[in-house]
């Protein structure tokens, strides 16, 4: 009898503390503390943590094109200005969590040297696990500027911001305009049955924790609820992204935030 009452807990138990752990949703921003800022950059719809894929250099900075899915200044806030951070085919879908993944694990080692299209082989090991933010939504950028994010990138309002960090230093150098060219060439966010939206510019930031780098895309293409799915697809040397992001839960007090 004990046991069958401790096991009808555990279900209530857990439900309780998922409920706990993104107090966030059901504040206002001006009642967050660190703790729900945290929760917000470590685990929300907006930021998703992945292994990419190794793969071979592209080169020429072509990749992937098409519709349809792949794989897989400042801003003001209530007077404050603000600098912060700044997908084909249907495959596999990224993790519908904050900080599940939608990553596919690989083996091989990756270049030893800055310009992403070294096909050079290097050491053996597995990819860098990378986080990525959708740093233009207002849940992030105000995470940012609560936990104080010294990497966070300012970012301009005419633009719809996704940041990759972690990336080995070697593979992204600030100073490269080769690799600038090539990221932006080389990524993209897919929806279904539209055109792929390209970036407008990348730029790669040199913060003490490690490279960041920024993919601007321009707001006059919407993305809407109806959208559902999008995946954002991005090579940085060899190391492949392909992560997807879901609409329908990158709502915030009733308001799609991008």
């Amino acid at each position: 009898m004990l046991r069958t009452y401790t096991l009808c807990l555990l279900p209530i138990s857990a439900a309780l503390l998922m409920a706990g752990d993104q107090t966030w949703k059901d504040k206002p921003i001006a009642e967050w503390n660190d703790g729900d800022a945290k929760q917000v950059l470590a685990d929300s719809p907006w930021v998703k943590t992945t292994t990419p894929t190794l793969g071979k250099s592209t080169g020429s900075g072509q990749r992937r094109s098409g519709g349809g899915l792949g794989r897989g200044g400042g801003i003001n806030l209530g007077g404050l200005q603000v600098g912060l951070p700044g997908m084909g085919g249907i495959g596999g879908r990224g993790g519908r969590g904050g900080s599940g993944g939608g990553g596919y694990p690989g083996g091989g080692g990756y270049p030893r040297g800055g310009d992403p299209r070294d096909s050079s082989g290097g050491a053996d090991s597995e990819p860098p696990a990378l986080t990525l933010r959708w740093d233009s939504a207002l849940p992030v950028r105000s995470a940012e500027l609560i936990v104080r994010d010294e990497n966070a990138p300012i970012l301009d309002e005419s633009h719809y911001a996704i940041t990759v960090y972690g990336v080995p230093s070697r593979m992204a150098e600030a100073g490269s305009r080769n690799l600038v060219d090539a990221l932006r060439q080389q990524a993209s966010i897919k929806r279904e049955g539209k055109k792929d939206l390209k970036p407008s510019s990348v730029k790669v930031l040199q913060k003490d924790s490690g490279p960041v780098i920024v993919y601007l895309f321009p707001r006059s293409t919407e993305i809407t609820r109806g959208d559902k799915r999008i995946e954002f697809d991005a090579q940085v040397g060899r190391l492949e992204i392909a992560q997807s992001f879901y609409v329908d839960e990158m709502i915030y007090q009733g308001k799609l935030e991008l």
